[in-house]
């Protein structure tokens, strides 16, 4: 529809355009073709009238009177409307209007025009009233200049004007030929252009259609998909959950059962009875002590397994309460201090979530204390961009990446718990110290 409303303007304007140039040029070509003829019927009339024009300055009573018979009579005498014959100095020697013979007028731009050589021609459709036609009638003027037989010198011009009622017709409709013949093909063009246009339209309609499907294909797709990584990662979030419970099980099972009979076991050996009975035998009592202190050392690796196994109640607390908490229990454990650093926390966490950040905490700052003697550790949180950012840093020597296993226990177990969660983990290192980072999304994390 664009195309046909601005097309068919631009059409219609080059039409016009293209119409009026060529009808000009067609007008302008046909008015100088019936010029040239009835400039060449006349020379031949008047012409052996003349004198030589180069050496005579006027014309003598003998030659008007030819020319009145001649132009008053005949063929010309009926297509001739006035007739003057011009000097090369602007003076009318003989006029058809005896009145303007003798007379020297301004000369105009045909006439000049002539006397440079060249024959002009001008159709007036309104034409001029004169004593012998009457009425105003359409005038064809027509300047041709007279030359000299032997030198082709101009000598005079010879100015006439035809009564062009016949070739007022046949221009009419030469121009209605040129208008209609300009008017077809434009129209031939545009409907040929319209109809290639309309062939386009179809083809990227029925793209624009396919492609619409297909959009509609890959956004139910991507529903879909949406719809499975929020199933996937509410089972990633019940399975923690899951996870930690069991965890706690095996913590209150472990202090429960083994602890507690080591426990009696190690009372057992400090009884008195069994102190009497071996008080004579010191390799049986260095025996019982060397046993006891297995006993209780057995004791405390179980308790602290339990402690770490054990979550605190983290689901109502707050982040920095979190990571206060892992840092509160990791210095009770080690007897190391923690620099801890809060920016912007976001103010919802899901239990995932914060079971994620609090296992990450406790497992990054257990690796700070083992492999670098817990010099400079720090944890920091702030929030960039909508993601949640926590970092554990330490300032010992580091260690070189390559040579981590894959089957690290703590390190996959915290990548695989990060990850889980829609998130990334990261880890650099080099000789100014370790930073272990986890990122994940505030929108995932509610």
């Amino acid at each position: 529809m664009q195309f046909l409303s601005m097309g068919g303007a631009v059409s219609v304007c080059a039409m016009a355009l293209i119409g009026a140039f060529v009808s000009d040029r067609v007008e302008d070509t046909v008015t100088s073709n019936a010029a040239a003829t009835t400039a060449l019927y006349v020379d031949s009339v008047i012409a052996p009238l003349l004198p030589d024009m180069q050496s005579n300055e006027t014309l003598d009573d003998t030659t008007a009177r030819a020319l009145d018979e001649t132009l008053g009579q005949g063929a010309l005498g009926s297509r001739l409307l006035l007739f003057r014959l011009w000097r090369s100095d602007g003076t009318v020697l003989y006029a058809s209007d005896p009145a303007a013979t003798g007379t020297k007028p301004a000369l105009d731009e045909m006439l000049k025009t002539a006397f440079s050589g060249q024959m002009v021609a001008r159709f007036v459709a309104t034409g001029e009233e004169n004593a012998r036609s009457g009425p105003a009638l359409p005038v064809l003027k027509i300047y041709n200049p007279v030359l000299q037989p032997w030198s082709g010198q101009v000598v005079a011009v010879s100015e006439f004007h035809e009564a062009a009622g016949e070739f007022q017709q046949s221009l009419l409709r030469t121009r209605l030929h040129t208008w209609f013949a300009v008017a077809a093909f434009t129209l031939v063009f545009f409907v040929l252009l319209s109809a290639i246009v309309l062939r386009g339209s179809r083809t990227i309609e029925r793209q624009r259609h396919a492609l619409k499907q297909r959009v509609e294909e890959l956004s139910e797709s991507l529903s879909q998909n949406e719809a499975l990584r929020e199933r996937v990662q509410r089972a990633t979030q019940r399975a923690t959950t899951l996870n930690e419970g069991y965890l706690r099980r095996i913590g209150a099972d472990l202090h429960d059962g083994p602890a507690q009979l080591l426990a009696y076991a190690a009372l057992r050996l400090d009884g008195e009875a069994l102190r009497r009975s071996t008080r004579s035998d010191e390799t049986s009592r260095n025996e019982i002590a060397a046993i006891k202190a297995s006993l209780d050392e057995a004791m405390q690796e179980i308790r602290t397994i339990c402690s770490g196994l054990v979550l605190p109640r983290i689901e109502g607390a707050s982040l920095p309460d979190i990571l206060q908490e892992a840092i509160r229990a990791h210095r009770m454990r080690t007897g190391t201090s923690v620099n801890l650093s809060v920016s912007a926390p976001p103010e919802h966490l899901s239990p995932a979530a914060k079971i994620c950040i609090y296992r990450f905490v406790q497992e990054g700052l257990n690796n700070a204390y083992r492999h670098a003697g817990g010099i400079g550790q720090a944890v920091s949180q702030r929030t960039e961009g909508g993601l949640v950012i926590v970092e554990v840093a330490d300032r010992g020597s580091g260690f070189d990446l390559n040579q981590v296993r894959p089957t690290s226990l703590g390190l996959a177990g915290l990548r695989e718990r990060v990850e889980s969660l829609g998130g990334t983990f990261e880890i650099t290192s080099s000789k100014a110290g370790t930073v272990l980072r986890m990122t994940t999304n505030i929108e995932e994390t509610k």
